[in-house]
């Protein structure tokens, strides 16, 4: 039995065979590469790992971000709730918070657990600096209980 079968067998999950492991990489599709490569390298601190005419890729910890040159690339923000939430060391956060919102515009107010601040990116991609995890996420739930909301271990 694989690994991951035998682990979900144990963690009382059901077995649904492959499944995806996780994050790979996000692609952004962007209007002006040298700018947005500036942003997320100078003012996020992603580290530039390659750069071509028509992209780069950039890295922050485990994640790989692609930035894509493209023509037809948003120029404001999508209407929805949908974002990338960026890990931020609880230690780190209120400094990386200030650099931040010295060059970026807020797109939201944090309401949530955790510490976090919402920004838009050049091309007005919703991002979220977050300190904190699933597991704290989770922890909150079950000492704030609310309606409907059912958590499983």
């Amino acid at each position: 039995m694989a690994a991951g079968v035998a682990e979900a067998a144990v963690a009382g999950e059901p077995d649904h065979g492959p499944a995806v492991r996780g994050l790979n990489h996000i692609t952004l599709a962007v209007s002006d590469l040298a700018r947005s490569t500036a942003f997320y390298r100078d003012v996020l601190g992603f580290v530039l790992r390659a750069e071509w005419p028509e992209g780069a890729y950039l890295e922050a910890g485990a994640l790989w971000l692609c930035l894509s040159l493209d023509p037809l690339a948003r120029t404001t923000p999508h209407p929805d709730y949908t974002h990338i939430a960026l890990d931020v060391a609880e230690a780190d956060f209120a400094a990386l918070s200030a650099r931040i919102s010295a060059q970026a515009r807020l797109w939201k107010e944090n309401r949530s657990e955790g510490a976090s601040l919402y920004v838009l990116d050049p091309d007005g991609h919703k991002l979220e600096l977050h300190a904190g995890d699933l597991r704290s996420r989770l922890a909150h739930y079950r000492a704030h209980p609310a309606p409907g909301r059912v958590i499983h271990d």
